[in-house]
């Protein structure tokens, strides 16, 4: 006895949970919360260091006079899309839809799959739209409706038509979709990643530096295969201006044997294994010279800091002594093939272009190449094919749910025959069409709505 009470409880309890999540209130203010945060997640940087936030949201004065740097990092304003907060909204989200498909769309449409008749005359006074005609028969109303594309339903004096089924689908579908986007979303945050390397011509790299994972991303990590970069470099417009960055990359399997290659620049990434390699910077890592008759040298190649917001430009020190009290200094500002040679005191002394050659210190300085290197952000999201899968079946389901449910019933009754309709949407054009429909069999007769 004591069983079957709890049994009846646990019921009742999941009946009312159900309710809830299908109510229409809590659906909007679900989507309304997931919207505001989505806000936050665009307006406020993502995945950025510690530094940055204390830097850019200091307590003193906070943002709108709360939003710190110490609330932002409360709260996990840096990675929104990551939280566990956010994505217990989007499964709230989701089991609202799903409450809302089997309790309302699905046996909306399951009965409006059931057909009946009307036998009696005063039942077509109940419809919105009705008429009488007199010397009208079901033969000839039936042949009407199907030029119209009804599916007819006929048993002796009595007929039911109906069509737009796919309107009653539609909103099961957006449902459906929905639901798809959502749990694209959560696997991609779950299991997907984000990483970045800075990689010279001519390295060959795994995939280690990254800035944003998911809890079970783990197993997405390439361990099996790595990435050469076989070249970098820069195609510049006639101004000297930056046109398109490009990365010449072979993926190589566990025995270092070749198993794609792809050039890829901006807007058109390398994908292998669902990883997504994408062109997003560049960086001047070494330069490679001569000395006389000397073997090849290689120096590496940093970063100068910018005064004033000035052009980028990077430096060199090469030691023209082997004691290395005189040297020169290596300036240049991009990948075109051009450096500045500077002495210790600062004076600029001539340029040098690549292959080429001049004389310092007594010496002959033969510039071989400037080794960039190429900026990659690497991706994983497995969830992406799911959440283009829902988009497409939302604007399926969005454009089937405009598709109007329309209904017509007719009873003969001697020689008058009754006819009314309804439909759940575009009233005007079904009122037309029933006009239409209705003239066809007798001379007009008024329609009483």
């Amino acid at each position: 006895m004591f069983q079957k009470i709890q049994f009846q409880i646990n019921q009742a309890w999941r009946h009312q949970v159900v309710a809830i999540l299908a109510n229409l209130k809590v659906a909007i203010a679900l989507l309304l919360l997931i919207a505001l945060f989505s806000i936050l997640g665009t307006v406020i940087e993502q995945g950025q260091p510690f530094d940055f936030y204390r830097e850019n949201y200091p307590e003193h004065p906070a943002l709108f006079g709360f939003l710190s740097y110490k609330v932002i990092l409360a709260v996990g304003l840096q990675q929104v899309y990551a939280s566990w907060w956010f994505l217990t909204l989007l499964i709230l989200f989701g089991a609202s839809l799903t409450a809302c498909t089997f309790n309302r769309q699905l046996p909306i449409l399951k009965a409006s799959k059931r057909w009946f008749y009307y036998t009696k005359p005063q039942s077509f006074a109940k419809l919105p739209l009705a008429t009488e005609i007199v010397g009208g028969d079901l033969v000839s109303l039936a042949q009407s409706l199907q030029t119209k594309n009804y599916l007819i339903y006929q048993e002796s004096d009595r007929l039911y038509a109906r069509k737009g089924l796919v309107g009653r689908i539609g909103p099961i579908i957006v449902h459906a979709s929905m639901l798809l986007v959502l749990g694209g979303s959560i696997l991609g945050s779950l299991t997907g990643f984000v990483a970045q390397e800075m990689i010279p011509s001519g390295d060959t790299f795994q995939v280690k530096n990254i800035t944003e994972s998911g809890v079970w991303s783990a197993s997405q990590v390439p361990k099996d295969w790595s990435v050469r970069v076989n070249r970098f470099w820069i195609d510049y417009t006639p101004k000297g201006a930056i046109d398109q960055f490009y990365s010449d990359l072979s993926v190589l399997n566990k025995e270092g044997k070749e198993v794609d290659r792809q050039t890829i620049h901006v807007n058109k990434p390398l994908k292998y294994k669902g990883i997504t390699f994408y062109q997003a910077n560049w960086d001047i890592a070494a330069v490679r010279f001569t000395l006389n008759n000397s073997p090849v040298l290689q120096l590496p190649v940093s970063k100068l800091e910018s005064q004033n917001g000035g052009r980028q430009v990077w430096g060199t020190w090469i030691p023209t002594k082997p004691d290395l009290s005189a040297g020169i200094t290596l300036i240049t500002p991009d990948l075109q093939g051009t450096f500045l040679i500077y002495d210790e005191k600062g004076t600029l002394l001539t340029t040098v272009r690549t292959n080429g050659s001049t004389e310092i210190n007594g010496i002959t300085f033969t510039l071989k190449e400037a080794i960039g290197s190429t900026g990659l952000q690497i991706k994983s999201d497995p969830g992406i094919p799911i959440v283009y899968t829902g988009f497409g079946l939302l604007m399926l389901g969005v454009m089937m749910s405009y598709v109007s449910h329309s209904q017509i019933w007719a009873l003969q009754v001697g020689d008058r025959l009754f006819v009314g309709g309804k439909t759940n949407r575009a009233q005007v054009s079904f009122e037309s069409e029933l006009i239409e429909v209705t003239n066809k069999i007798t001379p007009a007769m008024p329609v009483k709505v």
